[in-house]
């Protein structure tokens, strides 16, 4: 019962800056989190920093997004040892997309998720040495 309640909460953190944007910096917030969990958690699979900043490019996001994406996402992953501390928004996307990524792996179980990440980040995932 805590989790949809924790998830509701950090839904309504996270929505004035989702309605603010014409591409939701939380998409994108989402997509980096789910490459790097890719890379992670999937054999074989890796992710170029490059390719995410191209994505950024493409959505029209400000300079300097990936890296604040990258840094949170650390920050969070590690309890704060490594990345940094990002803008409240910006730590309360990464929640949200960390949320909904760990539902989807065990509602799909982590192969079917790996498998369905080639599909949905095609661009930002390759295979390993590819």
């Amino acid at each position: 019962m805590r989790t949809p309640l924790l998830m509701a909460g950090l839904l309504l953190i996270a929505a004035p800056a989702q309605a603010a944007d014409d591409h939701p910096r939380s998409t994108y917030v989402t997509l980096v989190l789910q490459a790097f969990a890719a890379k992670v958690q999937c054999p074989g699979t890796d992710v170029a920093y490059q390719d995410l900043v191209q994505k950024a490019q493409q959505m029209q996001l400000p300079d300097g997004t990936t890296e604040q994406v990258r840094k949170a996402i650390a920050w969070m992953h590690t309890g704060g040892k490594m990345g940094e501390k990002q803008s409240d928004d910006i730590m309360a996307e990464v929640a949200v997309a960390t949320q909904t990524t760990d539902l989807d792996q065990r509602r799909l179980g982590m192969s079917n998720w790996c498998e369905k990440q080639k599909t949905n980040l095609a661009g930002l995932i390759r295979s390993k040495g590819g």
